[in-house]
């Protein structure tokens, strides 16, 4: 089990481990202005987002959504999924995630634009 509240910085902002329990993890994402996670799906979990603070640009499937504070999206098990912001504040999320498996290998990259496999 990871020491909750732990923090790991990525090219496109950071986040922050809240809780982390055998069933769920909750974490704070902070997106950067202009930046993008990479197009990803997960074999082992699923997310659900809320949006905190700013607006976030969803891909869900081949679905494209808007999301504002206080609204939230669910991004099923082996869904590829985005999240951007191209706004000039950060974007602020908190994800739960669930499944029998949560670790961060469970990353499936389809186009990333730092380049990461």
């Amino acid at each position: 089990m990871i020491e909750q509240n732990k923090t790991a910085h990525r090219p496109w902002g950071m986040y922050e481990i809240l809780a982390d329990e055998k069933k769920y993890k909750v974490k704070k994402i902070t997106v950067l202005p202009d930046a993008s996670l990479s197009l990803q799906l997960h074999k082992k979990r699923a997310e659900h987002w809320v949006i905190v603070k700013g607006i976030a640009n969803v891909i869900k499937g081949e679905d494209t959504f808007i999301l504002h504070e206080n609204e939230s999206i669910y991004i099923p098990v082996e869904t590829k999924h985005r999240l951007s912001n191209s706004e000039k504040n950060n974007l602020e999320i908190i994800e739960v995630q669930t499944g029998d498996y949560l670790e961060e290998d469970d990353i499936t990259r389809f186009d990333d634009i730092y380049g990461r496999k």
